[in-house]
């Protein structure tokens, strides 16, 4: 039988969504061009900022190209 977990987690999506935020805002980024980073409109990040289960690995894959970095030194920050 499976044994519940009790701790909270923070889904995958929700993690790497904030980690982007972050590194816009210690970059201080306008919401314009991270859209443009990541190949959606403005008012996407908006929905994201809602719930990023929508966001698709191309869209972060064009993040971490357009900036050179790769997902560890995102998920580092």
């Amino acid at each position: 039988m499976k044994q519940k977990r009790t701790e909270m987690r923070i889904e995958l999506f929700k993690l790497i969504w904030c980690k982007i935020r972050l590194w816009q805002n210690l970059r201080d980024i306008p919401d314009a061009d991270l859209a443009g980073d990541l190949g959606v409109g403005e008012r996407t990040l908006k929905d994201y900022d809602h719930c990023a289960k929508n966001i698709t690995l191309e869209k972060l894959d064009n993040f971490l190209y357009v900036n050179n970095m790769t997902l560890s030194d995102l998920l580092q920050m």
